[in-house]
């Protein structure tokens, strides 16, 4: 469900501070990048083929276009009046700071979270704490002010390293500013092939290296071995082929370019923390 968001007179950031019995918006996305605080609540979040709990005083940054709910625990959707979710949204343009971001290198960082952001990211509990007060702070004030104030969210965010990225490479790739020609190659290739078979060899003849320096060069740049991040782009495929509810999990294990359905599944526990079936089932979850 693709969502349009509107900004009040025009304004460069939107920010929402929310009460309600339980979160009611459904699975969706949009161009804009989306930092939402959860004051008061629990439940469950869904970003992209992530799925995580979530507790009060969580902190998430949804990057454009990245699809994502947020599903209220059973206690607050059954309690009638009694539980509530308390939540503030600040939602603001994929091209907002970009004219900064390219050319100061004051906004690098910016620049640097917003890119990690296309997987969702979300914050430790600790850090979040300590930023709380100007989250909070940013929904009671409006105009210039809010922008100054976000913007040194933004930078505070940018700078610490209490986070974990949450989707697969399949809904990140695409868009990454790989600005390795070589590495740019290898991404395009195994965009197109990774529901086949990939052979170190292949791929390390694309990039014109040894498969040894091959392998050294893409860890280097990726943070994962090339089995590894093919991995992630199979699970994360599958995981859309699972949600989608069309395909047996044996198909989807073809699908996504596993060998044999045991092995699929073994990875597919190892990365999500559920079975297929079990997958299928917490998104599906009323």
């Amino acid at each position: 469900m693709h969502e349009h968001i509107d900004f009040p007179g025009r304004s460069a950031v939107k920010v929402k501070l929310r009460e309600m019995p339980h979160f009611t918006y459904p699975w969706h996305f949009h161009p804009e990048h989306e930092l939402l605080y959860v004051i008061e609540g629990s439940g469950t979040s869904f970003v992209a083929d992530s799925i995580e709990v979530f507790q009060s005083g969580d902190l998430a940054l949804i990057g454009s276009n990245l699809p994502h709910f947020w599903r209220s625990d059973e206690k607050y959707l059954n309690s009638g009046r009694n539980l509530k979710i308390k939540y503030i949204v600040i939602q603001f343009p994929n091209d907002f700071l970009k004219n900064e971001i390219e050319n100061y290198p004051e906004y690098h960082l910016i620049g640097e979270l917003l890119e990690r952001a296309s997987q969702g990211i979300r914050f430790s509990p600790d850090f979040t704490k300590i930023i709380s007060r100007n989250i909070i702070k940013i929904s009671t004030i409006s105009g210039f002010e809010r922008i100054i104030l976000l913007q040194e969210l933004l930078h505070s965010l940018a700078k610490t390293n209490e986070y974990k990225l949450l989707a697969g490479e399949l809904y990140h790739y695409e868009n990454h500013n790989f600005t390795n020609f070589r590495l740019t190659k290898v991404i395009q290739f195994l965009n197109t092939n990774y529901q086949r078979k990939i052979e170190l060899e292949t791929v390390a003849g694309i990039a014109n290296l040894h498969p040894a320096a091959f392998c050294r060069f893409f860890k280097e740049k990726t943070g994962k071995s090339l089995s590894e991040y093919v991995n992630d782009m199979r699970i994360s495929f599958a995981c859309r082929l699972i949600i989608e509810g069309k395909l047996s999990v044996s198909q989807i294990s073809y699908e996504s370019g596993f060998n044999n359905l045991s092995n699929f599944n073994r990875t597919f526990k190892k990365h999500t923390g559920f079975t297929p079936t079990n997958y299928f089932e917490e998104f599906h979850k009323k």
